[in-house]
């Protein structure tokens, strides 16, 4: 009898402990793809280089490449503007998804910075660090992305490659999905975070979430 309680009790310790590291995303957690909810994944009519791949597409190969490399989080400023090492911060993430699709981002954040000012609300404009500050993506992106649903339960809505802005933080939808069809997020939070990709968009209140074409 005391070893069956044993058995017992060992199997539960180990299911909480096992939960606690699934929900601290020490663990992975498991993907599925739309297609298991028939959401019909989203192509844009729209090829900014010119590759033969659509933009959301290149988006998000981009974004997926850039943290194959598994940046390092610290925030530090460029003379060249876009990061030229190991490090990043999380809006870096998204502007490597623009230049892959063929946007130059830093370019076009500053040129709309200069012709509308009272928009961005910029004391001293530096082309070299204004794109890679969160408030001034968001401000672009309300002015020239397509503005789509905050609201989880259109999980339809949600497609690879979209952007989403949260307070003082942004990331990609990735084309994976938990157990509800609630997307992954690709970003990158701070020097503890484990995985790129995270089954943590729940956690977090969207303010705003954005589609490049």
């Amino acid at each position: 009898m005391k070893k069956i309680i044993l058995i017992i009790t060992s199997i539960l310790i180990l299911t909480f402990l096992l939960g606690s590291l699934y929900i601290l995303n020490i663990l992975p957690h498991k993907k599925y793809d739309a297609h298991h909810f028939n959401i019909e994944t989203y192509k844009s009519n729209v090829d900014k280089d010119q590759d033969g791949i659509d933009d959301a597409s290149d988006f998000l190969d981009g974004v997926r490449k850039y943290i194959a490399t598994k940046p390092k989080y610290k925030s530090k400023y460029y003379g060249t503007g876009y990061p030229d090492d190991e490090y990043g911060v999380c809006t870096d993430v998204v502007n490597q998804g623009f230049v892959s699709a063929g946007y130059d981002i830093q370019k076009l954040i500053n040129e709309d910075i200069v012709e509308n000012p009272e928009a961005y609300a910029i004391e001293t404009i530096d082309a070299n660090i204004d794109f890679r500050r969160v408030k001034n993506l968001e401000v672009y992106l309300k002015r020239h992305a397509i503005s789509l649903t905050t609201d989880l339960k259109e999980i339809e809505s949600f497609q690879g490659g979209d952007i989403v802005v949260f307070k003082n933080h942004i990331g990609v939808i990735s084309d994976k999905r938990n157990y509800k069809g609630i997307p992954f997020l690709i970003h990158h939070r701070g020097i503890s975070q484990l995985h790129y990709e995270e089954d943590v968009l729940e956690q977090y209140s969207i303010i705003g979430h954005y589609r490049i074409s």
